[in-house]
């Protein structure tokens, strides 16, 4: 089975049909995995709201009982209804679960996976890859571009127009999660209600408010290696009441936007051109820049997957999000300082004794 490229996976959804019984959404925007998720799901029963068609199962509870999963999708549906399997994710792998289901010869019965940015070698990614009855969907954070079509249909079903120049401030506003822009552009037409144009003044208004700046401030400062402003900035958030999981969705989407300039500057790009590719507010040039030059792609890579593991941990378990949270982000302090400590200290090197 050829892999499905980014830019072909809304494609191939709209063509999703025999033989194809499982389909695996992964990758780095958990927001649009679960938006590709549902909105497969519901396309693929009579009525979204039966819980004998649409069933949700936890991941942890298939990884914890691989036989589950087969069981479910072997169960006739009543009435001869169409069934779908939708799996909530989980750190663990569920390719040993998956594999039977891939044997089976279902029919009326789709099995859908969210999981997070799955490497290459990933058992459950390659399994998926292979099967010629499985896709493997692949889900990163939107470009330019493609925010631009999320504004331009969200704002359209709202019954409102949109300028240019409001238009490319809300681009610039908002970051790589599909749920978290869906839910800002929600906020903005609301906001416009009862009017049929949204103007840059409404943008102003709605997109750049204090807690947004307060939460630029916590990730700059773990990005920094900034532990004592770090400190200040995060507890103004804890004492604001805001969410632990929403800290580390934007730490997460800088994170990715970071890698993915830095992977350019080592394509041959300066460091200018890798900062414009963030379209965001001009007061965070200087510390992007900066980031930009202290963080490497592998040092990168690594934040990527210690915030993932962090954002999935902050929702399965709300009790301890607020201590996942620090330690996620304190820890991205702590290893830029250690490194280039390390650093400093092999450039001495050579030349002792």
């Amino acid at each position: 089975m050829t892999a499905v490229k980014a830019a072909e996976v809304d494609g191939a959804l709209r063509r999703l049909g025999p033989p194809t019984v499982s389909v695996l959404f992964y990758g780095p925007d958990t927001g649009l995995v679960a938006e590709r998720a549902k909105a497969t799901a519901e396309r693929a029963v009579d009525d979204p709201s039966d819980p004998f068609q649409l069933i949700r199962i936890d991941g942890e509870a298939v990884a914890n009982d691989p036989a589950r999963l087969a069981d479910e999708a072997g169960t006739i549906g009543l009435f001869g209804s169409r069934r779908a399997i939708w799996v909530k994710p989980t750190s663990r792998n569920l390719a040993p679960a998956l594999a039977p289901v891939l044997e089976m010869p279902l029919q009326d019965t789709l099995v859908l996976i969210e999981a997070g940015d799955l490497a290459k070698s990933s058992p459950l990614r390659t399994l998926c890859e292979r099967s010629p009855k499985a896709l493997a969907m692949p889900c990163f954070g939107d470009a330019a571009r493609e925010l631009g079509t999320v504004v331009d249909e969200t704002l359209r079903a709202a019954g409102l127009s949109i300028g240019r120049e409001a238009r490319d401030a809300v681009i610039a506003s908002l970051g790589g999660d599909r749920l978290a822009t869906r839910s800002e552009i929600a906020k903005l037409a609301l906001y416009v209600h009862g009017r049929r144009e949204v103007t840059l003044d409404d943008v102003d208004a709605v997109m750049s408010d204090v807690s947004s700046l307060a939460i630029d401030a916590v990730v700059d400062a773990a990005f920094a290696g900034d532990r004592a402003r770090l400190d200040q900035a995060h507890r103004r958030l804890a004492a604001e009441g805001v969410s632990p999981s929403v800290i580390l969705g934007a730490a997460l989407r800088h994170a990715i936007a970071l890698l993915s300039a830095r992977e350019e500057m080592g394509a041959g790009r300066s460091v200018d051109d890798a900062w414009r590719s963030f379209r965001l507010h001009f007061r965070r040039e200087a510390a992007i820049k900066q980031q930009l030059q202290r963080w490497t792609a592998l040092a990168l890579r690594r934040a990527v997957a210690g915030l993932q593991a962090a954002v999935l941990e902050s929702r399965r378990r709300a009790e301890v999000a607020e201590a996942v949270a620090g330690e996620a982000l304190f820890g991205l302090a702590a290893n830029l300082s250690q490194r280039e400590r390390s650093s400093a200290a092999d450039r001495r090197r050579p030349g002792e004794g």
